[in-house]
């Protein structure tokens, strides 16, 4: 969805200079120049936006449920960790980009979802995911966030990035994190604490073409995430008006599931055994989270997480 509104977006600007308003393309360059670095520096979120009908439809269609398992005080910052990536992102989007589900449960905090840099280089599209409250993942831009004094403020990070939507099979639990270190790096600098978030149903909203390690295709999707910075699973769902095949996610219900905070103190300078002790921690409280879980959404008992 987000793609299909970025390609809108780019093609609109396109018209723009090839038409008679490449005076309104220029103006929009110079906003744009003078507009740069506010991704990073806690975007420009819109009430209005995130409140629109059309995200309730969208809750709805699936349906998304968000969970919550413990309190969070909003006198600190948190750095919510999500997982699976999936092919979507939808629980993220759902959950954490609309209203209200997130403030009704977790009142007196802001979530912000942080996404790939290259989003924000799109025009118009750049205007419009700010509105929704995602700002850009680079390392600037979470320290904004978690900087904030007086707590209130929530980072969401999809920690296996674009490349684990390459492992965004139905039923499969394999998780990109063990070389992944950098989010426990900058909890540490700003003392936030640590949540896992596991999002149930978020791999089987498509079916992806079979892609193991070290296939052919599998091989040119890596090459192609190293040179373009994100990755292009080939997935497939249901139509329109039939369920056999095209580009509309199943229905197939989605339940994040926010877990228990991790307390912890600042640490400007951790050294490498602390972010590896902090790490094995949340893994621990990670697998802990989904193990009490997976038998409410459909996971086999046999079935457990895989660390990659």
């Amino acid at each position: 969805f987000l793609s299909l509104v970025a390609e809108f977006c780019c093609g609109f600007f396109v018209i723009l200079i090839l038409g008679n308003f490449w005076f309104l393309a220029v103006l929009y360059l110079l906003w744009l120049y003078l507009d740069w670095e506010t991704p990073c520096a806690g975007g420009r979120r819109s009430h209005w936006v995130r409140s629109w009908t059309v995200w309730k439809y969208f809750r709805e269609y699936f349906p998304i449920h968000l969970i919550k398992t413990s309190e969070l005080n909003p006198n600190h910052n948190y750095l919510l960790g999500f997982h699976p990536h999936g092919v979507l992102v939808a629980g993220a989007f759902g959950n954490f980009c609309t209203d209200p589900p997130f403030k009704n449960l977790f009142p007196g905090l802001t979530p912000y979802l942080h996404i790939m840099p290259i989003w924000f280089a799109c025009p118009f599209f750049r205007e419009y995911i700010m509105s929704a409250g995602m700002v850009s993942a680079s390392k600037e831009s979470v320290s904004y966030v978690l900087n904030n004094e007086g707590g209130g403020h929530a980072s969401v990070i999809v920690i296996g990035g674009a490349e684990e939507s390459l492992n965004a099979h139905p039923g499969s639990l394999n998780l990109n994190i063990l070389k992944r270190k950098g989010f426990i790096k900058m909890a540490l600098k700003h003392g936030a604490h640590l949540v896992p978030v596991f999002s149930f149903g978020e791999n089987e909203l498509f079916k992806q073409v079979a892609n193991p390690k070290g296939s052919w295709l599998r091989n040119v999707q890596e090459k192609l995430q190293k040179i373009m910075g994100f990755a292009l699973p080939l997935f497939h769902a249901r139509g329109v008006f039939q369920y056999s095949f095209g580009l509309i996610p199943y229905r197939q219900p989605i339940h994040t599931v926010v877990g228990s905070p991790i307390p912890v103190k600042q640490n400007l300078n951790p050294t490498t055994e602390e972010i590896d002790q902090l790490h094995a921690l949340y893994l621990q409280k990670l697998k802990k989270l989904f193990e009490e879980h997976k038998s409410n959404y459909g996971i086999p008992e046999h079935k457990s997480l895989i660390f990659e």
